[in-house]
């Protein structure tokens, strides 16, 4: 059962908002890619499934596209589960700016 869930509304295409997303997972990668180990994403469909280890600790999950929100369920181990609503504070920020329309 996942122990931080969350919503993130947007007015994309769900095509649009898979791009942001693969975008976004290959920045951390390059970005964080000495903190972030085993960085595993699977597709299908609509729902993208993840597991990766940072400091010794492991966060499973999967982003489900929607169209008009993406609903997010994250599996954090119990140490990062005390920092959860930190943690859904800043998944939800920094989600609804990723998913931002384009200003023409």
């Amino acid at each position: 059962m996942p122990n931080l869930t969350a919503t993130i509304p947007h007015q994309l295409t769900k095509v649009e908002v898979k791009r942001r997303i693969q975008d976004e997972v290959a920045k951390l990668r390059v970005q964080h890619g000495s903190l972030l180990h085993g960085v595993q994403e699977t597709w299908q469909g609509d729902t993208m499934s993840f597991v990766v280890s940072a400091v010794g600790q492991t966060v499973s999950g999967n982003v489900e596209v929607q169209d008009q929100a993406v609903q997010i369920a994250v599996e954090l181990p119990w140490l990062l589960a005390m920092l959860a609503g930190n943690v859904k504070q800043r998944l939800e920020q920094q989600g609804r700016q990723l998913l931002l329309p384009k200003k023409s």
